[in-house]
């Protein structure tokens, strides 16, 4: 076998973990660049580690390379398969296998503000969607509120705040990669949780009302865990009718019954 495949978290990482598996030295091998690493979104999703072809180079007689270059000054050329073209890059083989691999698991948390590292975060994901935005932060007693103001917000809220909610929910793991305590994170933009809020409400009472004019249940569409936290307390203290929660995740949804 003249050939092998080998992956990592660098490219030096693949290459290293080649010349293990086959027990011999970096001068001993061409290496071909397959693929290129990716730290992701933000490191942290879509990950992709380095892919490398290495090619056990023949020797001559006598146990000597076919490379005339000594060991010392000797050159690997990396060759990175593209889509079109391949691009050469030269590095020398001492200083690469003494290069030591990187590790993309790190946060580095240290010095760095977790609130910081969240508005950046937002401000790049509205980039790559093509807007520009300004967050203002309100700090409160459980949980700090980023409000999110700029052109062409209803792309980031998404339909009923499913978007928004999703940013959330990444906006949180961001802020406690950089945080060595417990921070909670609420996004909101254009107002709408508050619009939202009154809009669910708005429902609850007219369900609520039509439960008691048919005395029949009503089961509502599959809804967040904020959302029907919204309308349980609205109808908490209706006479006439009740509410509970049934099925699963992301499927669960509240019920409004009569009451016997």
């Amino acid at each position: 076998m003249s050939k092998i495949v080998a992956t990592g978290k660098t490219i030096e990482d693949a290459v290293a973990q080649g010349l293990a598996k086959w027990g011999v030295s970096r001068d001993r091998v061409s290496v071909q660049v397959l693929s290129q690493p990716s730290r992701g979104f933000l490191g942290l999703f879509g990950v992709k580690e380095a892919k490398v072809e290495l090619e056990l180079l023949p020797e001559r007689a006598g146990g000597e390379l076919q490379s005339e270059t000594p060991l010392a000054k000797q050159e690997v050329s990396i060759k990175a398969n593209q889509t079109e073209s391949a691009v050469t890059v030269s590095m020398p083989a001492a200083e690469a296998a003494e290069s030591p691999p990187a590790d993309v698991n790190s946060t580095g948390h240290e010095g760095k503000d977790p609130y910081h590292e969240v508005i950046s975060f937002l401000q790049e994901t509205g980039r790559a969607m093509g807007i520009e935005v300004t967050i203002d932060m309100e700090k409160g007693k459980d949980y700090t509120t980023l409000h999110i103001s700029g052109s062409g917000l209803g792309l980031m809220i998404g339909r009923r705040g499913q978007t928004l909610d999703a940013l959330q929910y990444l906006a949180n793991i961001v802020a406690n990669r950089y945080s060595d305590s417990y921070l909670r994170i609420v996004l909101d933009a254009e107002n709408f949780r508050e619009r939202r809020k009154k809009t669910l409400e708005d429902l609850a009472d007219r369900l609520a009302a039509r439960v008691l004019k048919t005395r029949k249940e009503i089961v509502l569409e599959p809804m967040s865990a904020p959302e029907r936290k919204v309308i349980h307390a609205r109808l908490q203290a209706k006479g006439g009718v009740k509410t509970y929660s049934k099925g699963d995740e992301p499927n669960r949804r509240v019920v409004i019954t009569p009451k016997m």
